[in-house]
Formats: C-alpha cells, structure tokens, sequence
C-alpha cells in the first residue's frame, strides 16, 4: 500500500482534467481512472479510500491532474474538493430568457432547471416575487464542475437583492419610486436605452422629468419587450401604437416589470439621477445622445441626427 500512494499517476496528457460525476460509487470512479489511464488497476485506490474511512467523502467536480501528482495527491484532492473553479458570466441588459439559454448551454453545471418553468424556478431558489424578469444581478459567478444550475440562479438572485437595498437605502431624497422594484424596472429601461456610463444618470432624469409632468415614457425598449419575439429588429410606427403592458408610447407610468437585468451602475443612476431639465433625447448615431428641454429642439435633433442619415 505505502508503494502504491507514492506511485506517480500514469496521465495520458498533462495537465489531465478528471472530472467525476455526482452519485458515482467508489467502485465507478476506480473504475474511471483506470478507463481514463490514470490508474493500472482499481483495488489499491478504493483500497486505500476505504483504509482512511474516506468512501463517501469524494465530491464531484471537474479536477486538474497535474505530472509528479502520486495516488495519495490524488486521494487528497478529490475527497477534500480542490477542484478547478468554472464561471459563467451573465451581462448586462440580458432577458432572463438570455440567461437561461446561457445556463443551459453550459456544460459545467448539473442542470435541474431546463424543464422548470419560470415560476418553479423562482420558487425553488426561494424568490418571493411573481416575475423573473430583472431579478437576477449581472456578473460573473464561480463554481465548480457540476453545481446545480439553481443553486447559481440562486447566487445571482440574492446577489441583486443585496445590491439593490443597499442601493435603496443610500438613494437621493424626494424621488417617486415608491419601491425598491419601481427603481428596478427604471433601472431596467435606463439599462437598454444606453451603454454609456456619462449618459446613464441624464437618462434617468429625463424619464423622472417626463413623470412628473404627467408625460408617458414613452422609449422604445419597453415596447421591443412586449413585443417579444414579433420583434425582427425593425420598430415602426404601427408596433408604437399597437398597445400591450409594455407600450409606454400607449400607457403611463411604469410597465408592469423590468425589461432586463439592469447592472450596477444602472440601478445607481436610476437611484442617484443626473440634473437636467431636458424631456427628450435622441441618438447621435455613435452611441451617444442628444438631449433637449423642448420638442422643437428635440425635433429638430431629429431632422439632424436621424433623418439625414437615411
């Protein structure tokens, strides 16, 4: 036995990634590093994890053999989980349809979730709300090779919730929301409308302008969302004026949901606007905008910018 734990494993490549999968038996995995050429044959191994009382103690998970490693590293790797970390990175401005596909789509993690619906979902990982949508906070998250897939919808759900109260809790006085969630969804809007972190806090102010007036908000991103998957990345006039839950052009205040995952700093301007006392704003054509305190000029930001371009 002594000889076999400081025998350097056999690797077929160097490094070797191993991964072992959840419910495998001791027996299956000794079988597997034999398969996987690491091992000549299995009975020292589950010997030795037997002789240390280690049976049920090898966690699952994707590990990275290295040359030189002997049986016993090997022992000691995967019964103490030091296995390599994978990550998945949700963006900003993502539909939670989005993210879903991207988790789907990940190999790494132990999906659970596929055939859930949002609802289930939202259920399972604890969440008190109705709508998924905007809930989830947009980062990058870390694991280990198969981590249930709710389990990362779950990091990431109370990760906005922190977020967003701490945010809540430090926003500027006197602003009409009258709940964390009615920041989120403007947050949200705030999020589609613009990557541009100087312009983030004007458009914020802009549509707290507009309500305040008693104005729709009247953007376009909400209406793209409720259009769903009629939208072919074309808006024309007639989806303006065709009325859903999201049509701002058609109803005020605030859709009834965010539109998307909004990052930090969208929730910050949202939460800390800028100071302007424009009403409208129209894009520039290179990312940026123009903004203005009256139609007329709007209007004429319009002719300039955007109907002498086609």
């Amino acid at each position: 036995m002594v000889h076999f734990t400081k025998q350097p494993l056999s690797l077929p490549d160097a490094p070797h990634d191993l991964v072992l999968k959840h419910g495998s038996s001791l027996r299956a995995i000794a079988q597997q590093l034999v398969s996987e050429h690491i091992l000549s044959e299995p009975w020292s191994f589950m010997l030795l994890v037997h002789a240390n009382g280690m049976d049920s103690a090898i966690k699952a998970g994707n590990y990275q053999l290295e040359p030189g490693m002997s049986s016993y590293d090997l022992f000691q790797m995967i019964t103490s989980g030091s296995m390599v970390q994978h990550g998945i990175t949700f963006i900003e401005g993502w539909s939670f349809r989005q993210m879903r596909a991207a988790l789907d789509a990940d190999e790494s993690v132990r999906h659970v979730s596929m055939h859930l619906s949002d609802a289930q979902i939202l259920a399972q990982i604890g969440a008190t709300e109705t709508t998924a949508e905007g809930l989830f906070f947009p980062d990058s998250y870390y694991f280990s090779a198969g981590t249930n897939d709710l389990d990362v919808l779950k990091r990431a759900y109370q990760t906005m919730k922190i977020k967003l109260d701490i945010a809540w809790r430090l926003r500027e006085p006197a602003l009409p929301y009258t709940t964390p969630y009615q920041a989120l969804i403007m947050a949200s809007i705030i999020e589609k409308e613009t990557g541009r972190g100087d312009e983030r806090p004007l458009i914020a102010r802009v549509f707290l302008n507009r309500l305040k007036l008693g104005m729709r908000l009247q953007t376009d991103p909400t209406v793209i969302y409720g259009m769903g998957e009629l939208f072919d990345g074309n808006l024309r006039k007639k989806d303006l004026q065709t009325d859903t839950p999201y049509n701002t052009y058609t109803r005020f205040g605030y859709p009834p949901t965010p539109i998307a995952m909004p990052g930090l700093a969208a929730i910050e301007a949202a939460l800390h606007p800028g100071i302007t006392d424009a009403l409208y704003f129209v894009g520039k054509g290179d990312g940026s905008h123009v903004f203005s305190a009256t139609l007329s000029a709007h209007n004429r930001a319009v002719v300039h910018y955007q109907l002498k371009k086609n």
